[in-house]
């Protein structure tokens, strides 16, 4: 399979360092607020991204940190008169419980920043020892000018970064370009600083964190390093600049004829959720947390939503995008409904085209996912699937219906693809007591020609959630989306 590689901007054929296994470090969310649908929209892509290694045989390690200790958490803590731990520790549950409702696979590792201070310590002395990093009275500084290639992931050159980034402003600092990896403690800072490097009492910078993590969990080197677009500079680039400026000229050129590139060997970046064109942030006042929406949206009308684009696009959030993933969504639950009629139906001989269906929805789905996920092809070849499916329930046609063992076949191949997409099957629901005997007297009522009843009983089930399809095979229910 191929996946775009952020790094040489083309697509290349995955080639894990280790046959059958992938390690995958993704950046995860700083916790001084809950999240928003750019949040989400990481979180969904690149857990499909793991479950489409999982269907395809991977052993995946999958790593999202959580930064536990920055500026907007030591701001948002004294605004409200909180420590930053009381603060971290109340926001990361909701993380998960968000994140969860979206179907996120909770990752391997989890690692908090705070948990791995002194590898970021011992990191950091080695930059020093080296040469790649000098104290000022402000903390630790990177050298960029000791790295030949800084800027290749941004796709920039130095003097381009030089004159275009937000540089912050030391007079300390021998390059305007030369960024924090230690950040000497200031008045109010207290409980939020550690021992560290060269005697200094202060915290991490923020790109040192992920390569302190990374390196700790997988080594020097790893398969997969993914995260939001706006993140390439310079957090990415940082990460680069920091794990290459830690290893030894030896170890670089071991790696160098090992055909490796060093530190992650291919960068993977989602789109943006965006608003009126502008990407949805917190900073733009712009944005939707991920609860607001649970409360309007079923979370698999969500998490279908921000599937629905490529991962590498984005996303044009609307009301109207919205309806379309919830019709979508629809289409694909009446099949797995109707799927559950056909197996629990008796004595039909079964679809001629069955078997060229499935196989075609199948490869379509797997081409199209094995080409950098390319999701609308996949939604397409399994669309062609559903229908037929789904004409098979609605024309009554003998030579269009199911067998038991072919709709338990085309069951099985959902439930598998379901295992990637994260949105076909709703959990198991129960009905009230008083909803099943309004079934039962509306289907009373249509087997004596009570047109009048049943219709009656529809609408009435329709206002409290319950959708009905008559169907030639049976009644199927369903709650509204």
């Amino acid at each position: 399979m191929k996946i775009y590689n952020s790094l040489t901007r083309t697509n290349e054929q995955l080639k894990p360092l280790n046959e059958g296994k992938i390690s995958m470090y993704v950046c995860g969310p700083t916790v001084y607020d809950v999240g928003h649908l750019g949040h989400a929209r990481a979180a969904v892509a690149f857990d499909m991204i793991r479950r489409y290694f999982l269907y395809k045989g991977f052993d995946v390690t999958f790593v999202s940190n959580i930064t536990d200790v920055d500026d907007k958490i030591i701001a948002r803590a004294a605004k409200e008169g909180i420590t930053e731990i009381d603060l971290v520790e109340r926001i990361i549950p909701e993380y998960a419980k968000d994140y969860g409702a979206l179907g996120v696979l909770p990752p391997t590792h989890q690692p908090r920043c705070t948990q791995y201070i002194a590898q970021m310590v011992t990191m950091i002395e080695k930059l020093v020892s080296l040469g790649n990093a000098y104290t000022t009275k402000d903390g630790v500084y990177f050298r960029v000018s000791k790295l030949k290639n800084y800027g290749q992931l941004s796709g920039q050159n130095i003097e381009e970064l030089r004159s275009g980034a937000r540089i912050e402003v030391d007079e300390e600092k021998e390059n305007p370009l030369d960024f924090a990896v230690w950040k000497a403690q200031k008045q109010g800072e207290e409980t939020a600083s550690w021992s560290g490097p060269c005697g200094i009492k202060g915290r991490p910078g923020w790109h040192i964190e992920c390569s302190a993590m990374s390196g700790s969990i997988f080594g020097d080197v790893f398969d997969i390093h993914g995260g939001g677009i706006d993140l390439i500079f310079p957090h990415h680039e940082d990460e680069v600049a920091q794990s290459l400026g830690s290893m030894s000229d030896d170890r670089l050129n071991e790696l160098e004829a090992e055909g490796r590139r060093g530190f992650a060997q291919y960068w993977m970046h989602n789109g943006h959720v965006r608003i009126n064109k502008e990407k949805m942030s917190k900073s733009l006042g712009n944005f939707f947390t991920i609860k607001d929406m649970l409360v309007k949206w079923n979370p698999a009308v969500l998490r279908y939503l921000l599937l629905s684009t490529h991962y590498r696009l984005p996303i044009e959030f609307s009301d109207a995008l919205l309806y379309q993933a919830k019709n979508g969504l629809e289409r694909f639950r009446d099949a797995a409904r109707n799927l559950k009629l056909f197996i629990e139906s008796a004595g039909l001989q079964g679809s001629l085209g069955f078997d060229n269906a499935l196989l075609s929805a199948q490869k379509g789905f797997e081409k199209a996912m094995d080409d950098d996920f390319e999701i609308s092809r996949a939604y397409s070849a399994l669309f062609e699937f559903i229908n037929f499916i789904n004409s098979g329930v609605r024309s009554g046609v003998k030579e269009n219906v199911l067998s038991k063992e072919q709709a338990q076949c085309a069951m099985d191949f959902l439930k598998k693809v379901d295992s990637v997409l994260g949105f076909i099957f709703e959990e198991s629901v129960s009905l009230d007591d008083d909803i099943n005997a309004l079934i039962s007297k509306r289907n009373e009522a249509r087997k004596n020609r009570d047109f009048a009843t049943s219709d009656a009983i529809r609408i009435e089930l329709d206002e409290k959630g319950i959708v009905l399809e008559d169907t030639p095979n049976g009644v199927v229910w369903r709650k509204k989306l």
